[in-house]
């Protein structure tokens, strides 16, 4: 099922994301993540294309067991930054030969490795590359990241949001936001994107926090600001696993259900592969979810 349908049918999207483990771990670890969230019922379940794409055959793979055994819409990660025509055309026949309907559609982290050899000249500038080509295949359905408080890349929101008309005016279905944790933020980013006259879908990338270095490490990659609320937060329990872990969850609970009041039209939570988590956070807004089905 194409998820385009599904934000038509719903009028609050639930989904989670997964990602590949390691080449030097077993692929049977996620399963096992998989395995523990199959009672949380979500809508789609995304999966991400691995550290530098090196793990984009297990992605593919795992997206296609979560469709076909466990039941469950899957999307696959896609990212073209450090692909030829050649390796993404080779990838979007392996995404239809194991029946991927949904793909998201990135640019992709620029590889840590210096000396990893980029094609010459790039093929893919802009995820609005491949998103077009996509589009032109016509077999998928397919989402888009956008950048609440702005893409590290951008030289303003402004310039982001102009940017991801354009994305969207190439073949866009829905959005996924980065992680934030304002939702007021969130709120006034919308409004404009609202006025840019962007009026597909939307989901909130909600990620909890389970672990400080983790969550400092992400914040300064994604360029997320954190509150003075999430800041106290870190400074009282950083050191304190199990205190940080349930505020963690409390925090981002209260994040989804400001959002789902507000009328989001989706949520999408962060699992970091940790099913209890995602699991406990999602029994906390279950009424609320009944409610908006």
């Amino acid at each position: 099922m194409k998820i385009k349908d599904i934000y038509k049918q719903k009028k609050t999207v639930i989904s989670l994301e997964v990602f590949p483990p390691k080449y030097t771990s077993p692929i049977e670890t996620v399963f096992e993540t998989l395995e523990n969230l199959k009672g949380v019922a979500p809508d789609f379940i995304s999966v991400t294309y691995g550290a530098g794409g090196k793990a984009k055959d297990r992605t593919v793979e795992i997206a296609e067991k979560i469709k076909k055994d466990y039941g469950i819409e899957s999307m696959a990660h896609l990212t073209c930054i450090s692909a030829t025509k050649e390796q993404t055309a080779a990838n979007i026949a392996r995404m239809k030969e194991r029946g991927i309907e949904n793909v998201m559609a990135l640019r992709g982290d620029i590889p840590e490795d210096p000396d990893f050899a980029f094609p010459s000249p790039l093929e893919y500038d802009h995820a609005c590359d491949l998103v077009r080509e996509l589009r032109a295949d016509g077999s998928f359905c397919i989402g888009a990241a956008c950048y609440p408080e702005g893409h590290l890349d951008s030289p303003n929101l402004k310039t982001d949001i102009k940017y991801l008309k354009t994305k969207v005016d190439s073949g866009v279905d829905f959005l996924v936001s980065q992680l934030f944790f304002d939702n007021e933020e969130f709120f006034d980013f919308m409004e404009k994107v609202e006025i840019a006259g962007i009026d597909v879908p939307v989901s909130a990338g909600i990620m909890p926090v389970l672990n400080k270095n983790q969550i400092l490490r992400m914040t300064k990659l994604s360029g997320c600001k954190l509150t003075k609320k999430l800041k106290r937060m870190l400074d009282r329990y950083g050191d304190n696993p199990e205190a940080l872990k349930e505020a963690g969850e409390a925090y981002a609970t209260e994040q989804i259900i400001d959002l789902m009041t507000w009328g989001i039209r989706g949520i999408h939570l962060y699992t970091m592969n940790k099913a209890d988590t995602a699991r406990r956070i999602i029994d906390n807004i279950q009424s609320i979810r009944r409610l908006q089905e």
